[in-house]
């Protein structure tokens, strides 16, 4: 799978709000780490893995037309990595000059336009379009208007790494917003705007967030690494990446049972070819499966 063969932008209504999924590009990471303690004969019926053992991610990203002004959600892996980096992690997300770039201008707006920046966490993946490399060759924010927010204990985690976590945290996607006073924390859950709240969802990381939109009735919720793929949504099936698995588990069966009960509409992060869905009434599976 390439990234040429996803949509630049998959679009859905919350009640009055506008809300795009933005194909920035794609991944290709183990599948063993993907899918942690569950056995390969059970993972790969559900996606096959290439002869390097990877499976094809996307880098999905949401941005919200709200009132007040434009929120995105996550901002993909950025382009100031090398090759050799690009390459181990099948990095395809190249436009003009990415993929978010593109993504942006075919909805008719420029990073200028983005009044507010969230991210899940800061893992390059998520974080690593936060900054670009300016004509200097430092990096700077790609979003020089808008305000970037994320929990307060995952910038402490990020700045702070242990051998465990340095592999995905990097100084040049969150240390030009601290040093331009772009960068904002909140605290546990918080209300970002009007039908916009950050809901912390620990387990992947131990201040990771998700993004819910609510409107008119309506509400959908951009999971993150919580639960990256559809094919994650059974309580065990649980990344290896993640810091605190057991927290994760919990977390997921909390947050499904009020899914069901509200009838959100579950955004997934990593999913190339399932975008969204709503749970199935009685299993941890979509309640219409993808054919």
């Amino acid at each position: 799978m390439k990234a040429s063969d996803l949509p630049l932008v998959r679009s859905l209504k919350v009640g009055s709000l506008r809300v795009h999924c933005l194909e920035t590009g794609i991944q290709w990471l183990d599948g063993g780490a993907m899918f942690g303690v569950v056995p390969r004969p059970l993972w790969e019926k559900k996606v096959l893995p290439d002869n390097r053992n990877r499976i094809p991610l996307a880098l999905r990203c949401l941005l919200l037309e709200a009132p007040e002004g434009l929120v995105l959600v996550d901002t993909g892996a950025g382009n100031k990595e090398p090759d050799k980096f690009r390459e181990i992690y099948g990095l395809d997300n190249g436009g003009n000059p990415t993929r978010l770039h593109d993504a942006l201008r075919s909805l008719g707006f420029e990073p200028e336009d983005v009044a507010w920046v969230v991210n899940t966490h800061l893992h390059f993946d998520h974080a690593g379009g936060n900054t670009f490399l300016g004509p200097s060759g430092d990096p700077l924010p790609l979003f020089p208007r808008a305000r970037y927010v994320v929990q307060e204990g995952e910038l402490e985690m990020a700045l702070s790494p242990n051998e465990r976590t340095r592999a995905s945290y990097f100084r040049d996607n969150l240390v030009p917003l601290l040093r331009h006073g772009r960068l904002e924390t909140v605290k546990g859950e918080a209300r970002l705007l009007e039908g916009v709240r950050l809901l912390p969802t620990p387990g992947h990381t131990p201040h990771h967030q998700s993004v819910l939109v609510e409107s008119k009735g309506e509400a959908a919720l951009f999971l993150g690494d919580l639960c990256p793929t559809s094919h994650h949504l059974p309580l065990p099936w649980i990344m290896a990446y993640d810091l605190e698995p057991l927290v994760t588990l919990e977390t997921k069966r909390a947050l499904w049972a009020e899914a069901r009960r509200r009838d959100w509409i579950l955004i997934f992060q990593h999913d190339p070819r399932v975008p969204w869905g709503r749970l199935d009434p009685e299993k941890d599976q979509l309640a219409q499966p993808p054919s």
